[in-house]
């Protein structure tokens, strides 16, 4: 496939600086930097969903997990996670 990009002046030195910096040819740099380039991230769901949306949706997911039973008073008391400081 043959692309043809239209650069600026500034953009095309720089480039072929570059390429020339990593002893290559300037096909084969532009090359290396589309296959080397990060895939495009997938938009989480705050993004893609209202607010309302959102809100169901993290309810649903948070319903969705086990549920325990709180801890006693005694078990989160000071005298159970410090011990006795007599």
């Amino acid at each position: 496939m043959t692309i043809t990009l239209e650069l600026s002046p500034d953009l095309e030195a720089k480039v072929n600086r570059n390429a020339e910096q990593n002893g290559m040819r300037l096909e084969d740099y532009v090359r290396q930097l589309i296959e080397n380039a990060p895939p495009p991230q997938e938009k989480s769901l705050m993004e893609t969903l209202s607010p309302a949306e959102f809100a169901i949706a993290l309810r649903e997911w948070s319903e969705s997990h086990t549920h325990w039973a709180p801890l006693s008073d005694e078990a989160i008391s000071r005298e159970s996670i410090y011990g006795d400081s007599h």
